[in-house]
């Protein structure tokens, strides 16, 4: 059965293999667990309920990739993604995570049709390959800014943005704000560690060493929670046993009409974009690794693989949670061996028995899963050194497009002018023609400049 599903000797494995492999992905992305409720409930959505969301979407979605594409590689909710759906869309443009959920659903249904016709490796395609990496570099520092700030590392001051100090924080004293902060700087320190040392799961193992010195502290009195400045206690609720959060709060809960029909355009193209070239990149990348790219540099059945990935992303905003995607992190599974289905399909049933352990994953604090999105950020950023800046009328809108990120806090600014300055800087400097500049290119700068004009 299993050997027929996924054709195991075809692919030169085993299934010790392929289970170890399994194990050692969900080991690396299972942070997602604690960070993705994390992000989410800033937004005003359902804690318990976004961890019972981002588990069904995981599972989902790797199940998908195991059987339409027979792949190791697992999804989750993206991100980056999440971020743009918090602090962008509901906290930076006020509309309600309602409204949110149905950008995303919108997005997959377009993501279905895209990948049935085979135009979304068309589109990626048209994008140059330097805006392409910009546009991960800007997202890089954009969520290594929230976990600076969610750990109030960074702080609102006279200068706009400054280091913490406690007069920064009002109310705010060391047994509180100030021992949060200093246990995320040290996490920062403990998980780069673990990367450098190339530890198996580094940033899960860095949320979770963070947040035990937490609990260390509180034990000690060195850490006093302060509920009404959002400093909780740190031990696990067990009061409730082993049950799992309802996910009644967020689920079906789309609503098509709180966003005006052009900004809702724009919305989507950002979720859109930032998710086609994170899955198809993530998708070539890994394979790459994994030495499936046929003769040509192209993935063979990348139809199915892009097919789960849109279909989890559908099923995930019905659930209640942001853009599923295709994680890099599938790469730690492919370096243990995994080449099948089997290895997502091992990673799938260990999101789902996670469902179990929701007690610890709620319980982790802001501060603990901060420096995962520092580090998170600093795996993004590296693809800085790929951009070609030697040629600036590709190292320019590159910049823009890095810069708008983190200084606008939004993701979409970072693409809309990122794709608008590349356009016009080309097209002036008449290297449009020489550099082959796509029609698909000229349609979206025109849209995000309509954008400016008239929303």
């Amino acid at each position: 059965m299993v050997e027929k599903l996924f054709k195991l000797k075809e692919n030169n494995t085993t299934v010790k293999t392929e289970i170890l492999a399994g194990v050692t992905t969900f080991m690396t992305m299972a942070y997602i667990l604690a960070v993705n409720p994390n992000i989410l409930s800033a937004a005003g959505m359902d804690q318990g309920a976004v961890f019972t969301a981002t588990v069904l979407a995981s599972f989902l979605g790797t199940v998908c990739m195991a059987l339409f594409a027979n792949y190791p590689f697992a999804l989750a909710p993206g991100m980056g993604l999440n971020a743009y759906f918090a602090y962008t869309v509901v906290l930076g443009m006020g509309y309600p995570w309602q409204a949110a959920l149905a950008a995303v659903f919108v997005e997959g249904v377009i993501f279905i049709l895209l990948s049935l016709f085979n135009i979304r490796e068309a589109i990626f395609n048209s994008i140059p390959t330097n805006l392409k990496k910009a546009v991960s570099v800007g997202i890089g520092f954009f969520i290594a800014f929230i976990g600076l700030q969610n750990a109030k590392i960074v702080v609102g001051g006279a200068t706009l943005v400054e280091l913490f100090s406690l007069k920064a924080v009002e109310g705010g004293t060391m047994q509180d704000v100030g021992i949060t902060v200093i246990l995320a700087i040290v996490g920062v320190l403990i998980t780069s560690i673990l990367v450098i040392k190339q530890v198996k799961g580094n940033i899960l193992w860095g949320i979770l060493i963070t947040w035990g010195l937490g609990i260390v502290c509180q034990f000690a009195g060195v850490y006093v929670p302060n509920p009404e400045l959002g400093f909780y206690g740190l031990l696990p609720d067990f009061s409730g046993g082993l049950s799992i959060p309802s996910i009644a709060p967020i689920f079906a809960k789309l609503d098509f009409t709180a966003i005006p029909f052009g900004e809702f355009i724009v919305i989507i193209l950002a979720f859109l974009f930032v998710d086609m070239f994170d899955t198809l990149g993530t998708l070539i990348g890994v394979a790459s690794k994994a030495d499936m790219l046929d003769k040509d540099g192209k993935l063979p059945n990348i139809k199915g693989a892009l097919m789960a990935d849109a279909v989890a992303t559908t099923a995930g905003a019905v659930l209640g949670t942001s853009t599923t995607t295709t994680f890099v992190e599938s790469a730690s599974g492919v370096s243990e061996g995994g080449r099948t289905g089997l290895t997502a399909m091992t990673t799938a049933v260990l999101f789902g028995l996670s469902l179990l352990l929701s007690p610890i994953f709620l319980a982790i604090p802001s501060f603990a899963t901060a420096p995962a999105l520092i580090v998170v950020g600093f795996y993004m950023v590296n693809q800085v050194g790929t951009i070609d800046f030697s040629d600036f009328g590709e190292g320019i809108p590159a910049f823009i497009c890095i810069a708008a990120m983190p200084f606008f806090y939004s993701i979409s600014e970072g693409i809309s002018m990122g794709v608008i300055s590349y356009v016009v800087l080309n097209l002036v400097s008449g290297a449009a023609k020489s550099k082959k500049v796509s029609v698909v290119m000229y349609i979206l700068a025109l849209l995000f400049l309509l954008k400016y004009f008239f929303i």
